[in-house]
């Protein structure tokens, strides 16, 4: 580890920010793992078993949180907006919206890979990121090309296996609660008729979280 903490981790917020995003330093405890978070994945989310940083392909929350244990300071990193929709109406968000957000997956998970990195080769030898949203980084994802649900083995055959990383949630974490612990309160955006996936407006929070030491 770094000698001077505090100095290595103001200069790692610093490279969040030159990327257009807000990171805040929190404790590993306040990270926050919940086993009803991999339901919402399960149930109700179009992207279940289609990527293979999503579940059942994540880690799960027991796995999470006994990774969790080991680190003892964390960097939350926050993304205010879509850079490419930023007067998003609902009527512009077509029914497989996974890919009309693609600019704003590959900002996010971008960023938090180049943080992993960065703290990495700073030091931070056990730096590991978790990012927002399914992958976005190939068109299809293994498991659709393969029309079902895949051995975890096929995890072998990624094409971006070096940067593709699990979102907080398909790991099981309670990203609203943990966003908490840096003080950061928000809501899920509100949807035309409770539609899913037609949310009424652009103003998006997107939240990852790179764990350090």
């Amino acid at each position: 580890m770094p000698g001077d903490l505090d100095a290595e981790i103001e200069r790692l917020i610093a490279c969040v920010e030159r990327r257009g995003a807000v990171a805040a330093p929190i404790r590993a405890e306040e990270i926050v793992v919940a086993d009803w978070v991999r339901f919402k994945c399960r149930y109700g989310c179009k992207g279940y078993a289609k990527h293979l940083s999503c579940p059942p392909y994540s880690p799960t929350p027991e796995e999470t949180r006994r990774m969790v244990a080991n680190y003892e300071t964390a960097l939350l990193l926050r993304f205010d907006g879509d850079p490419a929709h930023p007067d998003l109406r609902p009527e512009d968000v077509p029914e497989d919206f996974h890919p009309f957000f693609h600019d704003l997956i590959v900002w996010v998970n971008g960023t938090v890979h180049a943080l992993e990195k960065v703290a990495f080769y700073d030091g931070f030898y056990k730096a590991f990121g978790f990012g927002a949203y399914p992958c976005i980084y190939c068109e299809t994802c293994i498991p659709e090309e393969c029309g079902g649900t895949v051995d975890p083995s096929m995890k072998r055959f990624c094409r971006h296996a070096d940067v593709m990383r699990p979102s907080m949630e398909a790991a099981g974490m309670d990203v609203f609660a943990t966003a908490r612990a840096a003080g950061w309160n928000f809501s899920p955006i509100p949807c035309e008729n409770m539609v899913y996936g037609r949310i009424l407006h652009g103003r998006i929070t997107s939240i990852g979280l790179v764990l350090l030491e």
